[in-house]
């Protein structure tokens, strides 16, 4: 076997470990917090599906806010 696939294997496999630890660490968590709030998690998918508020338009000449003396 080549020395390049064999310190390869040696950096790989643990940063594979270590990040499948930490990927199940996160999910156990998760899993927790949905256990705990399982209000909250209700409003956080409802929120995630939710329609934007609509974009600010500028009033136009005939708004109701006009000053008495322009009418």
């Amino acid at each position: 076997m080549n020395p390049f696939w064999g310190i390869l294997f040696i950096v790989i496999v643990p940063l594979l470990a270590v990040a499948g630890g930490l990927v199940s660490l996160f999910a156990v968590g998760a899993l927790f917090d949905l256990l705990e709030n399982q209000e909250a998690f209700a409003r956080r998918i409802e929120a995630a599906f939710r329609r934007p508020p609509r974009t600010p338009t500028t009033a136009g000449p005939e708004h109701y806010y006009r000053p008495y003396w322009v009418r």
